[in-house]
């Protein structure tokens, strides 16, 4: 499987915690899922409920993710 990635900056150092990186975003975005339900109306109850299933799933995600990446560069 090809993985897309766009190049960085060159020379710039990369996260020594990307797990933590990506942890804050999901954690914005799922506060955007909640502010963006109470500004249009939507049932608070369920946008939060959304916005935890969201947050959890995104970050198991990233942490198996970042857990297989740095497996496979130590088998290296």
């Amino acid at each position: 499987m090809r993985l897309l990635q766009w190049p960085g900056p060159s020379g710039a150092p990369r996260s020594r915690r990307p797990y933590r990186d990506a942890a804050f975003v999901y954690a914005g975005l799922a506060g955007a899922i909640v502010v963006f339900a109470v500004l249009t109306g939507g049932n608070l109850g369920r946008a939060a409920f959304t916005a935890a299933l969201f947050f959890v799933v995104a970050t198991a995600w990233t942490w198996f993710h970042t857990r297989r990446k740095r497996m496979r560069e130590e088998a290296k």
